[in-house]
């Protein structure tokens, strides 16, 4: 068996979201009874509503001492908020999302989501592994983008229940030998720890029973200004990685 690990610290896609979005403008579709949840001393527990499928969706948030939350559902594995402090203290929602989980399984740009099996673009839909070519479907154009069709995004992952005084979340899928086109059946976890600290921390841990690719990431769209009608060419982001890939986008 090959295990892969990618320990991360708050390191989640930003994009340049300059669009006005009307997300958190919407009517709610859940029940937010607080009697719903099941509590503990760091998170919460409640029903997010079913899929068009019929498979049932649970919402989770994780708190720390310092009142900082994030709210994540398992249809994608998708922060669908982050309520951190500002340099005056106030708690502000800085990640784009939606209210309902019907907003999230209609077409949207991967808001708050883990990407798999591999995040980015393929050209063509092909990859050759070990001389054998194999064939991806393709959803970008003439490239197959952040696993296909149906990728981690579009999936309801397992929630292991946390204990009473746990600040970690752990999700699972398993993504079946050539679903999407990839060799290989590839067991993914993917923990979500709020510190206390304010920092979130994203573990992800991969196992495959056979040689294939994989590129696991999350997808969350970030305004620190937490007005979501404000452009963010002001932000300020740090890497810290030995090296990046630059990709510049033409008119």
């Amino acid at each position: 068996m090959k295990k892969l690990n990618k320990p991360l610290s708050f390191l989640i896609i930003l994009s340049l979201a300059l669009m006005s979005v009307q997300c958190k403008n919407e009517k709610k579709e859940v029940n937010d009874d607080v009697t719903n949840m099941e509590d503990s001393n760091v998170i919460k527990k409640r029903d997010y509503g079913t899929t068009p499928s019929g498979e049932k969706v649970d919402h989770y948030t994780l708190s720390n001492e310092n009142g900082m939350e994030v709210e994540i559902i398992t249809y994608g594995g998708r922060i669908t908020s982050l309520k951190a402090p500002d340099k005056n203290g106030q708690l502000e929602n800085v990640v784009l999302g939606f209210d309902s989980l019907s907003q999230y399984t209609s077409n949207n740009p991967f808001f708050g989501a883990l990407i798999g099996r591999y995040g980015n673009r393929i050209g063509k839909g092909k990859f050759t592994l070990d001389g054998e070519e194999y064939t991806l479907p393709k959803n970008d154009g003439e490239n197959h983008l952040h696993g296909g069709d149906k990728g981690f995004d579009k999936v309801v992952w397992t929630a292991e229940e946390p204990g009473k005084d746990s600040n970690s979340l752990k999700l699972t899928y398993i993504s079946e030998d050539m679903e999407q086109g990839y060799p290989g059946r590839l067991e993914t976890v993917v923990t979500y720890t709020l510190n206390d600290d304010n920092s979130l921390d994203v573990l992800y841990e991969a196992t495959t029973d056979k040689k294939t690719v994989v590129n696991l990431t999350q997808h969350a769209y970030f305004n620190l200004s937490a007005n979501f009608d404000e452009p963010i060419l002001d932000h300020v982001v740090e890497i810290n990685a030995d090296s990046i890939v630059l990709r510049w986008m033409k008119n």
